[in-house]
């Protein structure tokens, strides 16, 4: 999509939709949200939505940092415990690796 043909006004919707929609546990949108309008929201020379732009922004960048931390944390808290724990970690495991532990 090319932001520049965009008015700033629909630029301030599109924000606003792609922040809600990362509530439905969908934090790629806040991750596309703030790489798209970073430029708009601290960038730019001042304009009438810039402030509510930069609001979803920060916000959507927060909580995109917030997702990926947990997802990492849980990435490496189950490869590394997932044999002790028994049949929970087989059951949660899509392909159970070959081999011995």
């Amino acid at each position: 999509m090319d932001l520049s043909k965009v008015k700033d006004d629909r630029k301030l919707e599109l924000s606003r939709w792609y922040f809600r929609g990362g509530w439905a546990f969908l934090p790629f949108l806040w991750a596309v949200n703030f790489v798209w309008f970073y430029k708009d929201a601290f960038k730019r020379p001042p304009f009438e939505e810039q402030s509510q732009i930069r609001k979803y922004v920060i916000y959507s960048g927060i909580g995109a940092l917030i997702w990926s931390i947990a997802l990492i944390t849980w990435n490496i808290i189950f490869q590394k415990y997932r044999v002790e724990w028994g049949d929970l970690g087989d059951e949660l495991t899509f392909l159970i690796p070959s081999g011995s532990p």
